[in-house]
């Protein structure tokens, strides 16, 4: 078994840093359902600045500065010098942290799991947590990269973590909408809502509700405002490894949204059963108009990978 692992650790060593892949089945002008993909890569760093590439959790990208961050969920942050256009043009990595307080301290371990990650209006680097359920806003360049500054208030139903499912289904995904502010969305509905109705959290209070997708276990694990201030909403199935693994990525339509339940329209459904060669995307990012990248968590494991997907919506 030691060997085992230490031939992995140096066909890794190997084959570090990014490259072209291909996971999608055959496609006419790469067009599938309501999307263009436009690029594929892999990523696959053992470490960046000492810090572990792994389980990335969550990706926001900073328009004005050219950089792609990325969150793990064990309390890392990433940076990479990003830039789009008909394809990824230009990804390199140039700086890793571990979260932090205020003080400098590491996070505590039940404290750091990282799963959401945005930039809001001002461009401050906005952080969402499972477990310790909390939004928090953390510093993003000069020698503080990384440490906590402020948390925010959130809903009073998200306060309570006896409300959500499980400690590990709580804060997964995170937005900000030019409108309404920071957006939340618990991984799967709270304990008193119906199962397939999911709901959006909008710090200031307000909420949308929609119906989750009808796979089995299907979970909200990232969002992304949409250029008609609409929200992109992707969506999780998996029940096992002899079952379809299911990405589903989704319009919700909360513009003058009045309606109990908001309409929704499918943008592109990924099942592995049907040649698609997906792995745990759990992050979204808005890159540029109609155009999103969408990262994959690794598990930190031999066997599975860190995808970077980048499409348009058609």
């Amino acid at each position: 078994m030691k060997v085992f692992f230490f031939l992995c650790g140096v066909f890794s060593s190997l084959y570090a840093g990014i490259s072209s892949v291909n996971i999608a089945p055959k496609l006419d002008h790469n067009t599938f359902m309501g999307i263009k993909i436009l690029d594929q890569k892999q990523l696959s760093f053992s470490k960046i600045d000492g810090v572990k590439f792994a389980e990335l959790s969550d990706v926001t990208y900073d328009t004005k500065t050219h950089i792609l961050y990325f969150v793990g969920d064990k309390g890392t942050l990433f940076a990479f010098r990003a830039k789009f256009s008909s394809k990824i043009d230009s990804l390199e990595p140039f700086l890793a942290k571990k979260l932090r307080k205020k003080n400098g301290k590491r996070l505590k371990k039940w404290k750091r799991d990282s799963e959401g990650l945005t930039l809001d209006g001002k461009r401050r680097l906005l952080i969402s947590f499972e477990g310790d359920a909390k939004v928090a806003w953390f510093h993003k360049n000069s020698q503080k990269v990384g440490r906590f500054i402020k948390k925010y208030a959130l809903p009073k139903v998200l306060r309570n973590p006896k409300n959500y499912r499980s400690r590990n289904k709580s804060l997964e995904s995170l937005a900000w909408h030019p409108r309404y502010g920071i957006l939340t969305a618990s991984e799967w509905p709270l304990k008193k809502d119906y199962k397939k109705n999911q709901t959006i959290y909008a710090l200031s209070g307000k909420r949308w509700h929609f119906k989750a997708e009808p796979e089995a276990r299907s979970a909200v694990v990232a969002m992304e405002v949409m250029d008609d201030g609409n929200l992109l909403i992707m969506e999780r199935s998996y029940t096992g490894m002899l079952e379809p693994f299911v990405i589903t990525l989704k319009k919700v339509i909360i513009k003058n949204c009045k309606k109990k339940i908001c309409p929704t329209k499918v943008l592109a459904k990924m099942n592995s059963h049907k040649g698609w060669d997906i792995d745990n995307f759990e992050g979204l990012a808005h890159v540029g108009k109609n155009r999103y990248v969408m990262v994959s968590d690794d598990g930190d494991n031999f066997f599975q990978k860190t995808l970077l997907l980048y499409f348009e919506v058609r």
